[in-house]
């Protein structure tokens, strides 16, 4: 944490909220519920110290969890955000932790999967091997007490449960809490299971198979984009790495190593991007879970070829020929928790990840660096009351504009609840009117932005397209710099262009563009038509058949922003994007332009339709000929 302290931090959540609603860190959807402390043992045998801190936790997890054990098994009343009191049960829903503490948690050891049966001769395996239930583990840990008592000799029991690929934990934490199985509150975590994955295992193999330098060149002279990060420098020295590079490298390697590498080789590469991608996905059906499996079999069908290309390899540059990767054996587990637990992003621990820098260290460091827990618990104490007022006055002020009391209408459920006639506030009437009342505040609470958050929200340009054409007057400049094309897509032009009215024939010589004229000709002939929404133009020398413009100059723009909305929920509105379309100059001789893809075909909806169609691919050619509307925008004719 800080000043050389360590401890575990536990946090909890609640699995019904919303998962669009717990990935915003400022919503502060994860809670500290303790610190579990990080013993320094004084015995000088490694496995036994081990073992003794893997008890210690599993012992301070049982005394913390004891009232959620409670409740799930025998329930307790609590309100729900309406104030209403319902009878409530808390079972396990997920324990997101990495591979090492999910296997210590399982109660297995080392070289062993945590949520199947499966050793790590296993691990290869192109099938699922049989889930690790609590009854299974129950059974054996009562055969293993059976000959050796767990407190009276700590080596001689964990001896007995080697066999039995156990760490020596007789206690673990979840075997009294109904509904607990291992398989299944051990949820794939996309941050160290697949991301991380991929640094540790597929990057390395890709750099082994193209060679370092081969690689470091390929990377440096992708086209940067902003938003991105442009590993200039390559990626095999690459020292610090976060998830967000993990990301960031998994977006370019297939098309990187594409090419260079054996098809074999590039297809199990594919494969892995593919399930990692789908696994990934927010909403996940049957089709996509057909469609995950069938990812991680078509590297499983090609995997021999990493091997016998020698590029597997561990310290000393000394080939591998065997898949001990516990990651990998994982995997096999991604559709059947998915089905159980649903999607498996829910579950990432890049929320946690965060979460730990805004309950620990923010507040440790804001103390003397004595007495930190109490320091800590004070300073979260009081920031959640910060929290609290600012949300208590933001919603009276919004009562307040809707023109409702400020006074709340809700009773408190706590107050006179022992009370013999407690039940008659719950008839039907004062429900009704209740449940009216809760509606209205909802509505008031919905109104109420940006409570707590530390970042300034992304601009929303489709809200702004709708208020400039609700809100636009006569004298307005058009055509619009803000305007959405469909229902998912918003662009967005600076006010200022980059060229303003400026000769055709001089844009034509700046991006080098000598068909730009005639091209033009033809994009309004066919807009004359009006049988399609959107034109393919540029590429191929277009005939001018003595065609006049009716205009000689045009406004330019060098770049533009573009927002998506997300395609599983269409009310989830995406960061924008910036694209740019700079012409050559003497710091860049070629120019630079994004790559986009547009669907020039209304009949054709993507992903459906995959990559079918009419499709234009703006980017930048080798050819003078083919760089008509390389991603530049080019608007107000006249």
């Amino acid at each position: 944490m800080t000043g050389n302290r360590t401890a575990h931090p536990l946090l909890i959540s609640l699995a019904n909220i919303k998962a669009e609603y717990r990935a915003k860190s400022s919503h502060h959807a994860f809670l500290l519920l303790a610190l579990l402390p990080v013993p320094n043992f004084i015995t000088s045998d490694k496995g036994l110290r081990g073992v003794l801190g893997n008890r210690l936790l599993h012992e301070c997890l049982n005394f913390v969890l004891e009232p959620l054990k409670l409740a799930a098994r025998w329930g307790k009343m609590m309100s729900d955000p309406f104030g209403f009191r319902r009878y409530c049960f808390t079972p396990l829903a997920a324990y997101i932790v990495d591979t090492p503490e999910a296997a210590m948690l399982s109660g297995v050891g080392g070289k062993t999967s945590p949520v199947t049966m499966a050793s790590y001769k296993q691990f290869g395996d192109p099938y699922q091997h049989e889930p690790r239930t609590a009854s299974t583990t129950f059974s054996q840990l009562c055969a293993i007490e059976s000959v050796v008592d767990p407190n009276h000799d700590i080596k001689a029991y964990l001896k007995v449960a080697k066999p039995f690929r156990l760490n020596g934990v007789h206690k673990l934490f979840w075997l009294d809490w109904p509904l607990a199985e291992p398989s299944l509150f051990l949820t794939p975590e996309p941050l160290h299971h697949w991301n991380k994955e991929f640094y540790d295992h597929d990057l390395k193999w890709c750099i082994r198979m193209l060679g370092a330098q081969e690689i470091d060149f390929r990377f440096s002279v992708l086209q940067p984009h902003i938003g991105l990060r442009h590993f200039s420098e390559g990626v095999s020295r690459l020292k610090q790495v976060t998830g967000r590079e993990h990301r960031n490298i998994q977006r370019y390697i297939t098309a990187v190593i594409a090419g260079a590498a054996p098809q074999e080789f590039v297809v199990a590469i594919r494969s892995l991007m593919d399930f990692r991608y789908l696994a990934q996905a927010p909403v996940i059906n049957d089709t996509v879970c057909n469609r995950i499996g069938a990812a991680l079999s078509e590297f499983h069908k090609h995997k021999s070829v990493i091997l016998e290309a020698g590029v597997r390899v561990g310290k000393g540059n000394r080939p591998i020929l065997n898949w001990y990767i516990p990651k990998l054996e994982l995997m096999q587990s991604v559709v059947s928790n998915i089905k159980a637990n649903g999607a498996a992003i829910n579950w990432t621990a890049d929320h946690t990840e965060h979460a730990h820098i805004e309950v620990v260290k923010d507040p440790g460091k804001s103390g003397n660096n004595k007495k930190y827990e109490e320091q800590i618990c004070r300073d979260l104490d009081r920031s959640d009351k910060c929290r609290r007022f600012d949300l208590a006055t933001a919603i009276r002020d919004a009562r307040m504009e809707f023109g409702m009391s400020p006074v709340s209408s809700f009773v408190d459920d706590d107050e006179d609840s022992d009370d013999e006639n407690s039940s008659d506030k719950y008839d039907a009437p004062h429900n009704e009117n209740r449940t009216s009342s809760s509606s209205t505040l909802l509505n008031s609470i919905l109104t109420v932005s940006n409570i707590g958050q530390t970042r300034r929200a992304p601009t929303n340009y489709f809200e702004e397209a709708i208020c400039l054409i609700r809100d636009g007057d006569s004298n307005m400049p058009r055509p619009l710099r803000t305007f959405t094309a469909g229902s998912r897509t918003a662009i967005h032009l600076n006010h200022e262009p980059f060229m303003r009215r400026t000769l055709i024939t001089d844009i034509a010589s700046m991006f080098g563009i000598p068909d730009l004229a005639p091209s033009l000709a033809r994009f309004l002939s066919c807009a004359t038509e009006g049988n399609r929404s959107l034109y393919t133009i540029g590429g191929r020398r277009p005939p001018t058949n003595g065609t006049k413009l009716p205009f000689q100059k045009l406004e330019v723009w060098s770049g533009l922003r573009i927002q998506l909305k997300d395609y599983h929920n269409p009310r989830i509105v995406g960061p924008p994007q910036t694209l740019c379309a700079w012409p050559p100059c003497e710091e860049r001789p070629s120019g630079r332009f994004d790559a986009v893809l547009v669907n020039t075909d209304p009949d054709f909806q993507w992903p459906f339709s995959k990559i079918s169609g009419t499709v234009i691919v703006f980017h930048e050619s080798s050819s003078c000929n083919s760089k008509f509307f390389q991603g530049i925008a080019l608007l107000n004719f006249g």
